[in-house]
């Protein structure tokens, strides 16, 4: 997890027609929660590949001015990268917002920089796993693989909507299904017991901003389950299976289809890790799910503080204390948990929230922590603990600094970003 050391780049921007240019004098900035700083030299890496450049509308670019010892903003457009999953962010972008400024899309905002010829970030790269790399992949190559699930299995449903999340909203699971590879997702359910801010699949009209992906709009059958699960298992030596995903609801609505679906897949010989990306709000439902064939959850959540986590995820009809009751039955059912820890630099790396999650993770025995970033306007997020904002002015330990102290305190856990395969 080692970053760059001796870098310090400047601060990039965009003109009116969208051109990126480097700021002749001005350096990076860089922002952690409420504060605006320039980026230490480890928090840095080169841009890697397939990373995106956003223009942010509104929004004026903030440099460091060095002769002057502050912070300025031009003009200019404000510049972002959304790096490659693999990598979290160790802060976001920094700019000044102007009056009537659209609301940002459901993404994470890097911070960037240039010097040396090339593109800097503030990001650590967490996990290697290459399993949403397709810089090698020819689309062809996807859209034939979508054609033939579609072919082999006309009459599926769930192969058509997974054929539609590959070839329309280029979801990276779809597209690893489609190709044979990786980890095959099985979105199950229509509706959902929480309503977080930044949900993916359903947005209210006053949101300011549309959902990215495309809810399911029907429940799916065991047959059109085990059909997929099956079939993936034969062209993956190394199978992962994954109910909740981006384009449904809470899976756990749905507990007793995918127990009887992990069921008959596991009775006929089914071989692979059958993972559960959850909520974690229903803890009755947890053994049940064990005894099926299950054989890992993964716990969103943005705080292990009840104060900080549901003014985001906003649960409806259950509490933080339903997660760490769903994570304590699972361990006792033998499951390995992860946690999908949404990372914002500076909010989920405050000493309080760290001291909080190594308690979680101490007193269930949870397994493995998934480093993701909050995709959301950073603007949007601080608003939500704005309150906080002086009765909680401690700074964030960094990312880097987080990882050492929960590793400190719990010398077993590992880190990473995506679901491992564990046989």
């Amino acid at each position: 997890m080692k970053n760059n050391t001796e870098v310090a780049p400047r601060m990039v921007f965009a003109d009116q027609r969208g051109r990126i240019f480097d700021h002749p004098s001005l350096g990076m900035v860089c922002r952690s929660g409420w504060t605006f700083r320039q980026p230490e030299p480890e928090e840095l890496v080169p841009l890697p590949k397939e990373c995106e450049f956003f223009l942010l509308p509104g929004r004026r670019a903030l440099g460091w001015d060095a002769d002057r010892g502050k912070v300025t903003a031009v003009e200019q457009t404000a510049v972002a990268a959304f790096v490659s999953p693999g990598f979290t962010l160790n802060a976001v972008c920094a700019y000044e917002t102007d009056t009537g400024a659209p609301t940002l899309p459901l993404f994470a905002y890097a911070a960037v920089g240039f010097a040396r010829g090339r593109f800097w970030v503030c990001a650590t790269q967490v996990d290697t796993d290459p399993r949403q790399r397709f810089d090698n992949v020819a689309p062809q190559r996807i859209q034939a693989g979508a054609r033939q699930w579609l072919k082999s299995f006309p009459k599926n449903r769930l192969v058509r909507h997974l054929a539609d999340c590959a070839l329309v909203s280029s979801c990276p699971a779809a597209r690893n299904l489609a190709l044979g590879r990786y980890e095959a997702p099985l979105p199950t359910s229509r509706t959902c017991n929480a309503r977080c801010v930044g949900c993916l699949s359903l947005q209210s009209p006053d949101s300011g901003f549309p959902s990215t992906q495309n809810r399911i709009r029907f429940r799916p059958t065991v047959r059109e389950i085990v059909e997929i699960m099956d079939r993936h298992v034969q062209r993956e030596p190394r199978p992962i299976f994954s109910f909740g995903q981006g384009c449904e609801g809470e899976p756990l609505t749905e507990a007793d289809l995918i127990a009887r679906s992990v069921q008959a897949y596991r009775a006929s010989g089914g071989k692979g890790t059958v993972n559960l990306n959850t909520n974690a709000s229903l803890p009755e439902t947890i053994p049940d799910l064990a005894k099926a064939g299950l054989t890992s959850i993964r716990v969103s959540l943005n705080s292990a503080r009840d104060e900080i986590y549901v003014r985001y995820h906003r649960p409806q009809g259950f509490g933080f204390k339903a997660v760490q009751e769903s994570v304590r039955a699972a361990k006792r059912s033998g499951l390995f948990v992860s946690l999908n820890y949404l990372f914002f630099p500076g909010i989920s790396d405050r000493p309080e929230d760290v001291a909080a999650l190594s308690e979680l993770v101490n007193a269930e025995g949870v397994d493995y922590i998934q480093l993701r970033n909050m995709n959301l306007d950073p603007e949007l997020y601080l608003q939500l603990y704005a309150d906080a904002r002086e009765s909680e002015a401690s700074p964030g330990t960094g990312l880097q600094g987080m990882i050492r102290e929960l590793h400190r305190h719990a010398p077993q856990l590992r880190f990473g970003y995506f679901n491992p395969y564990l046989g």
